[in-house]
């Protein structure tokens, strides 16, 4: 349980807000590669409760600057796309990239009151199919080499998906492990041949045992929590009573973001980023060992569950998910499909726009959230001190670019030997990566 001051305090996401300004020192997704396609690349975004516009002007420079103009606030996402920037349809003031306004057309011969108009901007990157957008103040962190930014853009299939609840309470669903053996648990096992693009449908690593065998046979995990640099990496351990324990190891990057295995052979990371208090989308980067990504499936898989230009879930609060209750009595725990992002959608939007934590009894099973909300105190703290250089994942270049990983994996391991499992079974799948770097 926690006061509603401290509850605002690591929930909150406005520019004066202490968890806002934390946010607002990482590189954040802004909107997908993807939704930039198009004769005319202009998209609304809003993230972290301001409303902003992003472009590709003509030279394909990106731009994201406030989304009204600052002559009398019309919607720039409405703005005529020429001359390397935006042009407001009601005056004609004309803004580029960075956000300067360079021309009044309506205004007298030589004024040169444009030289002091400009809207807010933020620098924006982009990284196999994500436009990144650093809302906060000093120099950006360097972006890590972590193997979804290192990985070509062949072998990596980025989307989307909107859940109507606060970023926090999506982000913490991610750092549950013992929560799959419920939420996620299916009554009878699908074919792993079908199982491409698909979490907790491929068998266990080293055994023919389904994963969802596992873990709706072994409910019980043991839960390992260490720091690391990044943030924190997460092992839960199932004992199989065969002398051989199943070891899961997945990871929360520091602030909003989450790795953890697909399959064999692809991972996720996945960001929780806030569109305001009350709503965030989820950014996922599928990053493939192998052959490269098949997009098209992926992506043909995704739009039969979201809809688009909002990418938000076909299944939801305004048709309670989808629930069935034959299913939910024959095939799968929730009743509400086999989409496992359905039932962690559901999870988090039932506790509300913003979970009342005043009413919230953790367990042992959550470690992983008890040290998260731990750390991001910490680096509220940090912020509000101006100690910007101790932040986890303030890296500088020369570290950013030594990082790997993190390693996200399913393994089996002898149960008194299980500790350096993990890490020998990452690197034989990084032994016949072709794109890996050692």
């Amino acid at each position: 349980m926690m006061s509603q001051e401290k509850n605002d305090e690591i929930t909150l996401v406005g520019p004066d807000q202490p968890a806002g300004k934390v946010l607002r020192q990482y590189w954040m997704p802004a909107a997908l590669s993807d939704e930039l396609i198009g004769k005319r690349p202009v998209v609304p975004v809003t993230l972290l409760g301001e409303k902003l516009v992003l472009f590709r002007d003509e030279s394909g420079t990106l731009g994201l600057i406030g989304r009204h103009c600052p002559h009398r606030g019309a919607d720039l996402c409405y703005g005529r796309l020429e001359n390397n920037g935006l042009r407001c349809p009601f005056h004609g003031w004309h803004f580029d990239v960075s956000g300067q306004c360079v021309e009044q057309p309506g205004e007298p011969l030589g004024s040169r009151m444009h030289e002091q108009i400009k809207t807010t901007s933020y620098p924006v990157v982009e990284k196999n199919g994500i436009i990144w957008a650093f809302m906060g103040k000093g120099d950006a962190p360097a972006i890590p080499a972590f193997d979804c930014f290192a990985a070509p853009e062949s072998h990596v299939f980025a989307f989307k998906g909107l859940w109507q609840c606060n970023w926090l309470q999506a982000l913490e669903v991610g750092i549950d492990p013992a929560h799959a053996s419920f939420l996620h648990r299916f009554l009878q096992d699908e074919d792993p041949k079908d199982s491409y693009g698909k979490q907790f449908r491929d068998t266990a690593a080293g055994t023919d045992i389904p994963m969802t065998q596992v873990l709706r046979e072994f409910p019980r995990p043991d839960i390992e929590v260490e720091e690391t640099d990044y943030g924190l990496r997460l092992i839960a351990l199932r004992n199989l009573e065969n002398g051989n324990t199943h070891v899961r190891v997945t990871n929360q990057i520091f602030p909003c973001a989450i790795t953890i295995p697909m399959s064999k052979t692809m991972n996720i990371t996945q960001w929780h980023v806030p569109i305001d208090d009350h709503n965030c989308y989820w950014f996922s980067m599928f990053t493939s060992f192998t052959e490269p990504v098949d997009k098209v499936k992926m992506r043909e898989q995704r739009l039969k569950e979201h809809r688009l230009p909002d990418y938000a879930p076909l299944k939801n609060r305004d048709n309670n998910y989808g629930y069935n209750p034959e299913e939910q009595e024959n095939l799968t725990y929730t009743g509400m499909g086999l989409d496992i992002n359905v039932h962690d959608q559901w999870a988090c939007e039932s506790m509300g726009p913003i979970q009342d934590r005043r009413d919230e009894h953790l367990a042992k099973g959550d470690v992983a959230i008890i040290k998260f909300r731990k750390k991001l105190r910490a680096a509220i703290a940090d912020v509000e001190n101006d100690n910007l250089h101790h932040l986890p994942m303030n890296f500088s270049e020369d570290k950013a670019s030594a990082m790997r990983g993190p390693v996200a994996i399913d393994t089996i391991a002898a149960s008194d030997d299980w500790q350096g499992s993990w890490l020998e079974a990452d690197n034989a799948r990084r032994k016949i990566c072709s794109w890996i770097v050692s």
